[in-house]
C-alpha cells in the first residue's frame, strides 16, 4: 500500500513540471510557427473540389497531388485580381500563406496569385475554354457581319504608347484617310482583359449624334508575344463582349502564327495590325482609277449605244412613208369634201326652205283663226254637253231616289232623303269643277293657239323695219322682174300703208293660167315671209 502511494505521488509531481495550455493557445502558437517557418511559398499542384466562387465571394478547393492535399483559399478581393481563375483538374503553381484554421485543427494555403503550371497546362485550359465558348455557337460563321466597304469613323483598342497604333495609323492615312478614334488600354497584366471588354462594350454603347462619333469598325490590336502575353486576348469577358458587338470587328493581335480566342470570335482576322489597317479601308487611289474606267466604260457605252439607235432610227425612217405620201389621201378627201360643202350648204338650205314654206303655207291667218273658230265651238259644245250631262245626271239621281224612297220601307223617307240630297250636292259640286276644268283647258289651248298666230303673222316681221309691196291687184310682189315702170304699188309697213309707182323695172312674164295663179302669188307671198324669217 504505501508502495503504492509513492509511485502516484511521483507521478502527480512529473506531470505538474509541464506547462498548461488552452486549446486556443496551442492552436495559434501551431498558426504561428507554421506561418514564420514557411511564409510565401509556391506550391504545384491539381485544382480539386472546386464549384466556384462561395455566395460570399471566396473560393475554396484543395491541391494535391499523388500522395497528399492541401486546403487552398482564395478571398475575394484576390479572386476578382486574379489573371488566371482556377478550374477543376487543372495543375496550376500557387504562390501564397501557409496557415491554419484552428476552428477545424486544419492547415491550409491562401492563394495570392495562381498560375498555369508550365505552356502545357496553359494551353489545356485555352483548349478547354475554346471548346466551352465554341458549343454555346460564338464562334459560328454564320454569325459574323459584313465589314463596311468604306468606313467614315474606325475605332482602335490598343495601347496609345505602342507602335502598333502608329503603324495602323501611318497604314490607313496612306490608303484611305478616314476617322480614327482610339481607346487606349493596357494590352499585357492581369487587368487587359477587363480593359479591352469594356473598350468594346464603351464604343457600342456611342449613338449616332453623341459627341463621340459611333465607329463603322471596330480593331482590337496588339504586337507579337508569348502565350502568357497574349493571354488577356484570351478572356472570357473579352470573347462575350465581342460576339455582342453590333459593330463589326477586326482582331489584330500578335504576328500570323499567333492565335487567341478573339480570333476566332472576331467577324475578320487580320495577321497583324497593319494588315487590319489594310482590312479596313480600300485604296484611294486604286477608287479613283476603278471610277475613272468605270466612267470611261459607261461613257463608251452610251456612245456606243446612241450610235446603234440613232442607226436603228435611220433604218426606220427610211421604211416610212413620206410626209407627203401620208397626207396626200387625206388632203385629197379634204379637196373633195371643201368642194362639196357650198353645194351641200346650198341644197341642204333650200330643203329647209321647201320645208318651211310649206310649213308655213299651212299657218296662215285664216287657217288659224279657223282653227281657232273650231276650238271655240268644241269648246262650247262641250260645255253645253257637259251641261246636259250634269241635268241627266241630276234628274236619273233625282228617279232613283223617288225609287228608292218608294221602294224603302225599313228606315225613315227623311233619312233617305237627307242622304240623296247630300248626294246630289256632292254630285252638282263635281259637274260644276268638271265645267270649270273643261273651260279653263279650252282656254289655255284658244290662248296657245292666239300667240301661235300672232308669232307667224308676217306683222311681226314689219316690225324688225321689212315690208311688204302688192301690186294693184293686191298681190304680194316678190321679185323685181314681176314689176315694169310706172305700175302702182302699195308699200304696207308696221305701222300703215303708202302708196308708190315704180321708175325702171322689166316687163312682166307671161301671165299664167288664172286658175292656178292665186295659188301661186300665195305661195311665193308665203316663200317671201319665209326668207323674211
Amino acid at each position: 500500500m504505501r508502495y503504492r502511494v509513492m509511485a502516484s505521488t511521483f507521478f502527480d509531481d512529473s506531470q505538474s513540471n509541464l506547462t498548461e495550455y488552452t486549446v486556443s493557445e496551442i492552436s495559434g502558437s501551431i498558426k504561428r510557427t507554421v506561418e514564420d517557418a514557411f511564409g510565401h511559398v509556391r506550391i504545384r499542384g491539381e485544382i480539386s473540389g472546386y464549384r466556384g466562387p462561395h455566395s460570399s465571394g471566396h473560393a475554396y478547393f484543395a491541391l494535391k497531388d499523388e500522395r497528399a492535399r492541401i486546403e487552398a483559399v482564395i478571398w475575394r478581393g484576390v479572386f476578382g485580381k486574379l489573371k488566371f481563375k482556377p478550374e477543376e483538374g487543372m495543375e496550376m503553381i500557387a504562390t501564397g500563406k501557409v496557415t491554419t484554421y484552428p476552428g477545424s485543427s486544419k492547415y491550409q494555403i491562401v492563394i495570392d496569385s495562381l498560375e498555369p503550371a508550365g505552356a502545357g497546362a496553359l494551353m489545356a485550359l485555352l483548349e478547354e475554354r475554346r471548346r466551352k465558348l465554341a458549343a454555346e455557337g460564338l464562334f459560328d460563321e454564320t454569325r459574323k457581319q459584313l465589314l463596311p466597304h468604306m468606313p467614315r469613323v474606325i475605332g482602335v483598342v490598343t495601347s496609345p504608347t505602342g507602335a502598333v497604333i502608329r503603324d495602323i495609323l501611318h497604314r490607313i492615312t496612306d490608303r484611305f484617310p478616314v476617322h480614327v478614334i482610339v481607346w487606349p488600354v493596357r494590352v499585357q497584366g492581369e487587368t487587359s482583359g477587363d480593359e479591352v471588354a469594356a473598350a468594346i462594350r464603351g464604343f457600342n454603347a456611342l449613338k449616332p449624334g453623341d459627341p463621340i462619333a459611333r465607329p463603322d469598325v471596330l480593331i482590337v490590336a496588339r504586337g507579337g508575344g508569348s502565350l502568357e502575353d497574349l493571354w488577356g486576348f484570351n478572356d472570357e469577358a473579352v470573347v462575350r463582349a465581342a460576339a455582342a458587338s453590333d459593330i463589326p470587328l477586326i482582331s489584330a493581335v500578335g504576328h500570323e502564327t499567333d492565335w487567341t480566342l478573339l480570333d476566332h470570335v472576331a467577324d475578320r482576322r487580320a495577321p497583324t495590325p497593319t494588315g487590319a489597317a489594310e482590312i479596313a479601308v480600300p485604296v484611294r487611289a486604286e477608287l479613283e482609277a476603278g471610277l475613272a474606267m468605270l466612267s470611261a466604260r459607261l461613257s463608251g457605252g452610251m456612245s456606243r449605244g446612241l450610235d446603234g439607235n440613232r442607226q436603228k432610227l435611220r433604218a426606220l425612217a427610211r421604211a416610212l412613208p413620206s410626209i407627203d405620201m401620208l397626207l396626200a389621201l387625206p388632203r385629197r378627201r379634204f379637196d373633195e369634201s371643201a368642194a362639196g360643202l357650198g353645194r351641200a350648204l346650198r341644197l341642204n338650205t333650200a330643203n329647209k326652205r321647201q320645208v318651211f314654206e310649206r310649213r308655213a303655207a299651212q299657218l296662215t291667218p285664216a287657217t288659224l283663226q279657223r282653227r281657232v273658230l273650231e276650238k271655240r265651238q268644241r269648246v262650247g259644245e262641250l260645255g253645253n254637253r257637259a251641261e246636259r250631262r250634269v241635268d241627266r245626271a241630276i234628274d236619273r239621281s233625282a228617279a232613283r231616289l223617288s225609287n228608292a224612297a218608294a221602294r224603302l220601307t225599313l228606315r225613315p223617307a227623311t233619312d233617305r232623303i237627307a242622304r240623296s240630297r247630300e248626294r246630289l250636292q256632292v254630285l252638282a259640286g263635281r259637274s260644276g269643277q268638271l265645267i270649270s276644268l273643261l273651260s279653263e283647258r279650252r282656254r289655255r289651248q284658244l290662248q296657245e293657239a292666239a300667240r301661235l298666230l300672232n308669232s307667224m303673222s308676217y306683222r311681226n316681221v314689219l316690225k324688225r323695219g321689212y315690208a311688204v309691196v302688192r301690186d294693184a291687184g293686191e298681190r304680194a310682189v316678190d321679185s323685181a322682174g314681176a314689176l315694169s315702170a310706172g305700175d302702182p304699188v302699195s308699200l304696207e309697213f308696221a305701222d300703215g300703208r303708202v302708196n308708190a309707182v315704180t321708175t325702171d323695172g322689166t316687163k312682166p312674164a307671161p301671165a299664167k293660167p288664172a286658175a292656178k295663179r292665186p295659188e301661186k302669188k300665195a305661195a311665193r307671198a308665203s316663200k317671201d315671209q319665209g326668207s323674211l324669217f
